[in-house]
């Protein structure tokens, strides 16, 4: 069904230890922005092959009661049914840990990648060089300079090329980003939080539609903020 990225980016603002955390996915069907990804400021979660959005939310309240994301979703997916688990694929990235499982009927090509501080899985893809170009892709700009959204779509974009979701008869896909950041900010980020529900070049798509966030940010921090505040809004 789909291929996807998390990851945790630490960084230093004004001496203290601050987290970018972010959650990239593309698929062969519409919507997936409001069925995969979950995000919060104590980590990224994808659930995907048979979505359960649930799993992904619960997920997310486990992380801010202080679970490690590891013990949250190992303890969520025993909890399951057994026929349910086995068809489901979730990775996630919390605070210090990583997460991977991919049931026994995830279909088609499966791939998964931890890279300490990201994770990448996919099922039903062309073959697991899609998983392998997609982390290649994100480890080339990691903790970039760059707003973290950008680089999360062009690592999407480098596992599309690899040959992505192997189901070419489904001309309508979906792409999504979210990335959510624990510094406190005055302004809201446009570009980190961006949906293509429907159309046939979605990550083209969410790109443009990425690229507009960005000048609507750049445009409200110069007709709203002071000096000051555009130098110390800087896009991340």
């Amino acid at each position: 069904m789909t291929f996807s990225l998390c990851v945790r980016e630490p960084y230093q603002r004004d001496g203290e230890t601050q987290y970018r955390f972010g959650v990239a996915v593309t698929t062969r069907l519409p919507g997936v922005g409001a069925l995969c990804p979950f995000v919060a400021e104590h980590g990224a979660v994808a659930v995907q092959s048979h979505v359960n959005p649930q799993l992904g939310e619960r997920a997310l309240e486990y992380l801010a009661d202080g679970l490690a994301v590891d013990d949250a979703l190992a303890a969520l997916l025993a909890a399951e049914p057994a026929d349910e688990r086995r068809n489901r694929q979730v990775h996630a990235v919390g605070r210090d840990e990583s997460f991977l499982f991919s049931g026994s009927n995830c279909v088609g090509a499966i791939g998964e990648h931890d890279g300490d501080h990201y994770t990448v899985a996919g099922n039903l893809l062309t073959d697991a060089s899609v998983v392998t170009a997609t982390a290649e892709a994100y480890e080339a700009t990691a903790f970039g300079d760059r707003p973290l959204a950008g680089r999360l779509i062009d690592a999407l974009a480098a596992g599309h090329e690899a040959g992505g979701d192997k189901r070419e008869a489904l001309t309508i896909q979906s792409a999504a980003v979210n990335v959510v950041s624990t510094e406190s900010v005055p302004y809201r980020r446009f570009y980190n939080d961006l949906r293509v529900d429907a159309s046939e070049t979605p990550i083209a798509d969410l790109r443009t539609t990425y690229e507009g966030a960005m000048l609507g940010f750049e445009q409200s921090l110069n007709e709203y903020a002071s000096a000051d505040e555009i130098d110390a809004n800087r896009p991340e």
